[in-house]
C-alpha cells in the first residue's frame, strides 16, 4: 500500500541530527521559554522575511491571536467583518468566530481552489475590516488586486499560510505578503513538528508585542496580567524539532514540484479534473495534490483496491456544518461542488519514482 503520507519515512532523513537536537533540550532541563524557541524564531523570520515570528501551540491560536490582538489594539471591534474564502478548512472561520467577529464567505475560483479575486469587493461592507487569505493546498492567493483593494477600504490582510510554508509570490514568500500571517506546524504540514505547534509572522512590532503577550497568559511580566490572554506557547522540543528540518524545507518542497509536474504531465484521464497553476512553479509548494472527480467514492475505492491511500481535503463545506448554524443560508455553489468532488492523491518528498509513475498510471486506468 502507498501510504497517503509516510511521516516516519519523512522524518527517518533526519533522525540523527533530531535526536540530537532532542536530547539537548532533555539534558538542558529548560522546556520553555527558552533558547531554542528564541533561534527557532529568528530562523522563521529569516525565513520567510519578516521581522517577528512568534511561537504558539497551533495554527488555530496564530490566526485567533492575530485576531485578539487587533482586537485589543482597537483596530477590530467585535461584531466586525473579516473576508475569508468559503471553501477553506475550518479552522480559519473558527478564528474568526472564536473573536466574535463575523466572516463573510467569498468564493474561490474553480480552478485554483484560492478565493476569487473578482468577487471580494462586492463583500465589502462599512464592517468589514479585514480580509484572511488562505493560501489552500498550498499554492500561494495573493494578488496585487487584493493588495490594492485593502489599500483602498483600510483592510487588514492576515494570510492563514497553515499549508503553504515556502511558497513565493514574486520574489517575496508567503507570510510576509500581508500584515500578519498564521503558520501551522501540524506533523503532515510541510514543516512539520512532533505534535501540535504554529508561529505568527509580522513585521508589525505593535502587533508582535501584543500577540506575544496574549499567548503567554495575557501577561509581559510574570505574575501581572495585561490581557486576558491565552496559554499558548511553542515548547522548546518542538522548536528544537523545527529548526532541524527547515534547513532542508525548501529542497523538500522542490521534490513536492517535481512530482507534481510529472502528475500534471502524464495524468490523461478526462473523468479527472487536475489543479491548475496560475503563477510560476515556485508560488505552489504543494502541500497536497487535489483532484476532482463527481464519482468520488468509486475512484477513491478503486486507488484503494490497487493500493494508494486517498484523503478528502475536505468533505463538508464550513457553511454546511452544523456547529455553524449561521452560515447554513450562505449561498455557495462553487465552494459545495468543490468540497463534493475533491480527493487528494499522495505527494510527499519520500515518495519514489516508480510510486509516482504507478499512481498515474493506475489512475489513467480508471474508467
Amino acid at each position: 500500500m502507498i501510504k497517503f503520507l509516510n511521516l516516519k519515512k519523512i522524518n527517518d532523513q533526519y533522525e540523527t541530527e533530531l535526536l540530537k537536537a532532542a536530547n539537548k533540550v532533555i539534558s538542558s532541563g529548560w522546556y520553555l521559554l527558552g533558547d531554542k524557541t528564541k533561534r527557532f524564531e529568528q530562523e522563521f523570520s529569516e525565513f520567510i522575511g519578516v521581522s517577528n515570528t512568534i511561537g504558539v501551540a497551533n495554527g488555530l491560536d496564530a490566526l485567533r491571536i492575530i485576531l485578539r490582538a487587533y482586537i485589543e489594539m482597537g483596530v477590530m471591534s467585535e461584531g466586525d467583518e473579516i473576508i475569508v474564502p468559503a471553501n477553506t478548512y475550518i479552522a480559519s472561520i473558527l478564528a474568526i468566530a472564536d473573536n466574535n467577529l463575523k466572516p463573510v464567505m467569498v468564493e474561490p475560483d474553480i480552478k485554483t481552489y484560492n478565493i476569487d479575486p473578482d468577487l471580494i469587493e462586492e463583500q465589502i461592507s462599512e464592517r468589514t475590516k479585514g480580509i484572511m487569505l488562505v493560501h489552500l493546498y498550498g499554492q500561494n492567493a495573493y494578488s496585487n488586486k487584493i493588495g490594492d483593494l485593502c489599500k483602498k477600504y483600510g483592510l487588514k490582510l492576515i494570510e492563514d499560510a497553515a499549508q503553504s510554508h515556502g511558497a513565493y509570490f514574486g520574489e517575496n514568500r508567503v507570510g510576509s505578503l500581508g500584515d500578519a500571517a498564521g503558520f501551522s506546524f501540524y506533523p503532515g504540514k510541510n514543516l512539520g513538528a512532533f505534535g501540535d505547534a504554529g508561529a505568527i509572522c509580522t513585521d508589525d512590532d505593535e502587533l508582535a508585542e501584543t500577540c506575544r503577550t496574549l499567548g503567554n497568559y495575557g501577561s509581559q511580566e510574570k505574575y501581572l496580567n495585561k490581557y486576558k490572554g491565552y496559554n499558548s506557547r511553542l515548547d522548546e522540543i518542538q522548536a528544537a524539532m523545527l529548526s532541524v528540518k527547515l534547513k532542508y524545507l525548501d529542497d523538500d518542497n522542490q521534490k513536492r514540484r517535481i512530482i507534481a509536474e510529472y502528475y500534471l504531465e502524464n495524468i490523461k484521464n478526462d473523468k479527472v479534473i487536475l489543479p491548475t497553476v496560475v503563477s510560476n512553479p515556485q508560488s505552489h509548494v504543494w502541500h497536497l495534490f487535489v483532484v476532482r472527480v463527481k464519482d468520488r467514492e468509486r475512484f477513491s475505492t478503486y486507488l484503494q483496491k490497487e493500493g494508494i491511500q486517498t484523503l478528502i481535503h475536505y468533505p463538508l463545506a464550513p457553511n454546511k456544518q452544523e456547529g455553524y448554524p449561521e452560515l447554513h443560508d450562505t449561498s455557495t455553489p462553487i465552494t459545495e461542488k468543490i468540497h463534493n468532488e475533491v480527493i487528494s492523491i499522495p505527494i510527499s518528498p519520500v515518495l519514489s519514482e516508480e510510486e509516482v509513475k504507478f499512481i498515474a498510471d493506475v489512475i489513467n486506468n480508471y474508467k
